[in-house]
């Protein structure tokens, strides 16, 4: 498999993801759940949000070695690249002024972040360290389903965030509904086509998938 395709994928996936969170920011009208809490953690601390998503991802990370999860060089890039986009993306944003203007960002950065998943997820370089995390939880606790797997880890650091001053809204609800029908759209079209018997990007889109479905039977 031609890493020529696959590398450049892989971090225009990863610092498209880091827009795409600044644009859900700067809309103000809500953040999936674990940015409320990278958010809410930045407003505690004073650290940027960009570098609170970096620092959160080690502890996270750290999470692998129990579950004996092997992370990638897509795992090392999202840890770093993400947080580095982010940050960039919300220096450089003007601020939506007009509710119209808000909502453009939320829609777009729910559009932009279904994208980046299928381009990150869909070069087969490893996994994020929170996608990681949910999957890797999955494959240690068989007998609990990945829905959840999931919408647990979702409600505690939704919970958390909130409670720490992140923002919980509308888009918080737009972004549950939308993310998995997006990456399940994206991810079969950006997927770079993998050896018989991998079931990576697979996995991470039922993963998504199913915290989808939970929310829209109440589980968050």
């Amino acid at each position: 498999m031609s890493l020529l395709r696959r590398v450049p994928q892989l971090f225009a996936g990863l610092v498209l993801y880091g827009a795409s969170m600044a644009l859900m920011v700067e809309s103000g009208l809500g953040l999936n759940p674990w940015d409320v809490f990278h958010q809410g953690v930045s407003e505690v601390t004073g650290v940027s949000f960009g570098w609170v998503v970096l620092l959160t991802g080690i502890p996270v990370l750290l999470l692998w070695i129990p579950l004996r999860q092997r992370p990638g060089f897509g795992t090392v890039a999202n840890l770093v690249v993400v947080g580095f986009a982010a940050d960039a993306a919300l220096a450089v944003l003007p601020s939506a002024a007009t509710m119209p203007g808000r909502v453009g960002y939320l829609v777009g950065g729910i559009l932009v972040n279904g994208f980046a998943t299928g381009l990150y997820i869909g070069s087969r370089m490893g996994p994020g360290p929170r996608d990681g995390l949910m999957t890797g939880l999955a494959g240690r606790f068989p007998r609990v389903s990945l829905r959840v797997i999931r919408t647990g880890i979702e409600v505690t650091v939704l919970g958390a965030g909130f409670l720490l001053g992140g923002t919980v809204g509308v888009g918080t609800v737009a972004y549950a509904l939308a993310i998995g029908p997006l990456v399940h759209l994206f991810l079969p079209l950006l997927t770079v086509r993998r050896p018989a018997g991998s079931d990576l990007p697979d996995t991470f889109a039922s993963g998504y998938a199913d915290g989808t479905a939970s929310l829209r039977h109440g589980g968050r």
